[in-house]
């Protein structure tokens, strides 16, 4: 196979990049001397970094087909004998470790639980704690490792924590962290181990990569914080208890402290326990099993006391990650001390084990998708990994035939090019019993239908009032704009402009139920925080639920799933066209927030994205999403809740004899090689679904975190990560936003954009260095934030996304130091940043018109007008994994939507079996590559040799090359046609990593705006 620009093309597929080689050296950013200068692929291609990869270590690693891919081995017989924390445990290798909680006793003792102790298992999926009963880790024979000792640094302990973005104690993400007046030095706990105090200079901080298996297993002799509160007894007697009725639970006759553990490294809260109200000594016995990615010196447990307005700070546990590092279990009873570094109170203590899995021990993470029917999927989750669907797969609301090249699969048959929004207008229009639709965004003057074949004049206001009047149950569940308001016939659009109550009007009078939700925290948060959830936060979900035809009479559910809303801007084609569609396809559809002010005869904002179909069993998880989050957002307040049913608007479908249970979903067999694997995964918390447990220690019983006085769903970023540390080749991401890892960066560290994505993908990156393998990440993201580039918000956001590059670069390029290979490769060649881009050349039959006043010349339309180029706008929220798993949906890459308490979201993950490289021991040709390359297909125009193997060095420096020559081409002043898309994002990244302004762009083309953004002090909460 020719890699190196054939004129023969595979696939059959034109190359319009239809020029000799050898393309000669070149500075990336040179003015292009050529209308569209994509060379042909060279043997030796000239760039910057122009160096050749190393060999391979050993003949062990000639090819990736020789690489095996064992199921992990199964769990050793439950042991029998007394749990016995200090014992040394028998080496293994399974992914995930348990300890039975012991029984504690407030003096450091343990013993076997009894079985009252353990919560029921009753979520659909098995918890985490029960699918590795019984499970040890531990490569070491040493003696028990020593009691943890307790750092001194508390001292200087004044840093607010979040969990992951999630502020303890109000949304202002600043605790309010009141020292205790207890200061007595005395112990009455006599197996109070007390530690002389260490200097903090004399700790080491250390990258901890992997697991952290901890217990809180409760505390004692905590000191009262609620002072006032007795106070008030004091005064009123039994009037006490009601002023005091805090948020969790009933109230005691003593009016004391509500004490809770927030578990934090590197100044991210990495765990929560409940909140125990009233009580001085609190039992937790609370499992967290969380995965870290952090360099620290310690690992914090704050004791705090909630409280109506916020929480105190009660004292801290400091423990030096040195003495958790070795991977050895340890446990003990320790001092909480307060800011002065003193006990809180006199035998103040809590109890802890704790135990660290590094990487190179969890073999979940060392094969990628699992072979064999034993592979569990994404574990620890709210729905488990359902087997046996179809899914199809669409880039763009619609892929016209004939629009993009054959890609060739497995057994020699074509990728099939699904149509997305055709797809959903054919599903709707076949519906029998229910419609049930979700959105960010819902515009009933939608019209799915625009290709000449197919067109439709029925918009989707026409269509869902035609199918409730044949008596299908049409149910839209839209978020609720809290500046869109329609009040005594005075109305507004709202900031960001998503119709919810122009359509709710559109539908006042017809069957179709429109239910706009708004974004709540709930009643147990503060007031401040209420607000802020109100304002700033959405719900994000993007779903169509729908019954379908399973034959025999029957009918099955059907769910779409992924990034696009069914409203205006999002109708598009790979081709995403700036004018020539201006009076056909996108005529009364024009869609552009960048330009304000007169936009006639100015160019369209071109739509590119993600979405998904699934047929079979997770497509009930889907519908149970619906119908959780249905049945909480339709909750009556006030008088209506007396009544005893208050909604009947969902279809109750066990009563419907020919609808197909989730029990019996339709299902392909294993034996069919284009079955599916589908998983489900949400950012959800217990304010925004009915279903949850209501104590929140029965959170472990369905996989949920505890917040502070929330429960969470956050198995987005579980799926994320788990996906990134399973990845043995390459990573594709395509996504609106890339922000994360704050925790790392060289400024802002406290942030609290904690999610892990950026920085397990530089650990993985630096890992496969050190291991001298090949590894590529591409990243696409948008040219700038949709909204005016030079607006406060967005160039925070591009801030804060150039600090998450740069600590990226910095991390891989460390990695090249260490193994000394630093002067042989860049950063860039493991990792790129790339954004998408289009240009037409003046057409002789484009007939524009001009309306109103016209645009000053100097304005951002103006000048984009007359340079006819504009950014593709990239709304994806997409990441496929070495052709063999993809997770899609409406969850970007930055807090809001991985963290659960704020944005809601929803996601796919998904496989096929018999296309894996476990199976297969080589390149998977299923239908995830297809879906990959045809992204690829469309975002460069076509299709080369290199494209099938994006870990080579070679498909990583085409590409690149590609996406500059775009780039010059794009901000060129000459107008010439754009036939690739994929242009490398415009900074340049220096050999060791630093990133900076591309020299002559430090302003994006025509609209203006730093493109590696600026530092404005606005509220942190809205842009990350």
């Amino acid at each position: 196979m020719d890699n190196h620009g054939s004129s023969t093309p595979p696939y059959g597929y034109p190359n319009p990049y239809g020029y000799t080689p050898p393309y000669p050296p070149h500075d990336p950013y040179a003015p292009p001397t050529q209308p569209y200068p994509y060379p042909p692929n060279p043997p030796n291609p000239s760039h910057s970094f122009n160096y050749s990869y190393p060999p391979p270590p050993s003949a062990a690693y000639s090819s990736h087909m020789d690489h095996s891919y064992p199921p992990p081995p199964p769990p050793p017989p439950p042991s029998t004998g007394s749990f016995d924390l200090s014992r040394p445990q028998p080496p293994h290798n399974y992914p995930y470790p348990y300890q039975v909680p012991p029984d504690w006793s407030g003096e450091g003792g343990v013993s076997k639980p009894s079985e009252s102790s353990i919560p029921p298992h009753s979520s659909a999926y098995p918890p985490l704690d029960e699918l590795m009963s019984n499970v040890r880790v531990s490569d070491n024979n040493h003696p028990s490792a020593p009691p943890l000792t307790h750092s001194s640094s508390v001292r200087k302990y004044r840093k607010s924590y979040e969990f992951y973005g999630y502020s303890n104690d109000s949304f202002s993400g600043r605790s309010q962290e009141d020292s205790s007046n207890y200061s007595d030095d005395s112990v009455d706990n006599q197996s109070l181990q007390i530690v002389p105090v260490q200097n903090k200079a004399s700790l080491r901080v250390l990258l901890l990569h992997g697991n952290l298996d901890i217990w809180v297993h409760g505390a004692k002799h905590l000191p009262n914080m609620d002072m006032f509160h007795k106070t008030l007894g004091d005064m009123f007697g039994s009037f006490a208890g009601n002023v005091s009725n805090k948020i969790e639970g009933s109230v005691s006759q003593k009016i004391t402290s509500d004490p809770y553990v927030t578990i934090s490294v590197s100044n991210a809260v990495i765990g929560r326990t409940f909140v125990i109200s009233n009580s001085e000594n609190p039992v937790w016995e609370q499992h967290f099993y969380v995965p870290v990615a952090h360099h620290a010196a310690e690992l914090h447990f704050v004791v705090k006391d909630s409280d109506v307005v916020g929480s105190q700070l009660i004292g801290i546990v400091a423990i030096p990650v040195e003495q958790i590092y070795s991977g050895e279990k340890v446990q003990g009873t320790y001092p909480i001390l307060n800011s002065s570094g003193k006990p809180c109170k006199p035998g103040a203590v809590l109890t802890l084990s704790i135990q660290y899995i590094p990487m190179e021990k969890l073999s979940i993470y060392h094969q990628g998708i699992g072979a064999g029917p034993d592979y569990i999927g994404v574990p620890g989750t709210y729905f488990p990994l359902r087997k046996g669907g179809t899914v199809t797969l669409y880039q763009d609301a619609h892929a016209p035939d004939g629009c993009l090249p054959n890609v060739i699969l497995d057994n020699g048959i074509y990728y099939a090019h699904g149509k997305c929004w055709l797809d959903i207008f054919d599903a709707i229009q076949q519906a029998q019993r229910l419609v049930y639709i979700t959105g960010w965004s819902v515009w009933h003057k939608v019209r799915l239908v625009r290709d000449a074949g197919h067109a439709s004049n029925f918009t989707l206001g026409d269509l869902l009032r035609s199918k409730s009047q044949e008596g299908v149950r049409v149910l839209l569940l839209i978020w609720d704009d809290p500046t869109s308001r329609s009040i005594l016939g005075y109305r507004t659009d709202g900031v960001m402009a998503t119709h919810d109550e122009e359509t709710r009007r559109f539908f006042k009078h017809s069957s179709v139920q429109v239910l706009l939700c708004p974004r709540i925290a709930g009643k147990r948060h503060s007031w401040a925080k209420q607000k802020e959830v109100e304002t700033i936060y959405t719900h994000h979900q993007k779903t169509v639920i729908v019954d379908a035809d399973a034959g025999n009479n029957l009918r099955k559910i059907v769910a779409f799933v992924g990034g696009l809303d069914l409203c205006d801007g999002r109708y598009d084609t790979p081709h995403h066209p700036l004018f020539r569609t201006l009076q056909t396809l996108h005529k009364d559809d024009y869609h552009n927030p960048t330009f304000t002010g007169n936009t006639g005869g100015c160019l369209r904002e071109p739509w590119h994205d993600l979405h998904s179909k699934i047929d079979g069993p997770a497509a009930y998880d889907v519908l149970t999403n619906f119908e959780e989050r249905w049945l909480r957002a339709a909750k009556p307040t006030g008088i209506k809740k007396w009544r005893s049913s208050y909604d009947d608007a969902l279809l109750m479908l066990d009563r419907i004899p020919n609808i197909i249970s989730a029990s019996n979903a339709p299902s392909i067999g294993d034996d069919n090689p284009e079955a599916w694997h589908v998983q489900i995964f949400r950012s959800i918390d217990s304010n925004s679904v009915k279903g949850f447990p209501k104590e929140p220690k029965d959170a472990s019983s369905k996989n949920l975190v505890c917040g502070k006085n929330v429960l969470i769903d956050m198995s987005i970023h579980t799926a994320y990560v788990k996906a990134i540390r399973a990845a043995q080749h390459f990573i594709y991401i395509e996504n609106q936003y890339f922000i994360g890892s704050s925790y790392n960066w060289n400024q802002h560290k406290d942030l609290g954009a904690n999610n892990l994505i950026p920085m397990e993908i530089a650990l993985k990156i630096a890992e496969k260095i050190r291991a001298n393998e090949k590894f590529a990440v591409y990243i696409v993201i948008p040219m700038w934030p949709e909204g005016v580039p030079t607006g406060a918000a967005t160039q925070r956001i591009l801030f804060w996304q150039h600090k998450t590059m740069q600590m990226m670069y910095e991390t891989i390029y460390k990695a090249l130091v260490e193994v000394g290979l630093e002067a042989a490769f860049s950063p860039q060649d493991y990792l790129n940043f790339f954004c998408l881009g289009n240009r037409e050349a003046v057409d002789m039959y484009e007939n524009i018109t001009v309306s109103g006043t016209p645009p000053p010349a100097n304005s951002p339309q103006a000048i984009s007008r007359n340079n006819r180029r504009f950014m593709i706008y990239v709304h994806s929220k997409g990441m496929i994994v070495d052709d063999e798993y993809v997770i899609l949906g409406s969850a970007n890459i930055n807090q809001r939507s991985m963290e659960g308490t704020r944005d809601t979201e929803i996601a796919m993950g998904a496989y096929q079996p018999h296309h894996t490289w476990a199976r297969k021991q080589s390149y998977p040709r299923g239908q995830v590559h297809g879906y990959r390359m045809s992204l690829w297909a469309e975002h460069t125009g076509t299709i080369e040799d290199c494209f099938l193997q994006p870990e080579s060095l070679e498909c990583v420096r085409r590409i690149r090359t590609m996406g500059e020559l775009n780039w010059k081409q794009f901000s060129s002043n000459d107008v010439t046609e754009m036939r690739g898309h994929l242009i490398k994002y415009p900074v340049e990244v220096d050999i060791k990593g630093k990133v900076r302004s591309l020299p002559g762009y430090e302003e994006f083309p025509d609209v203006g705006g730093k493109i590696v953004g600026s530092f404005i002090a606005i509220q942190e909460n809205l842009t990350i």
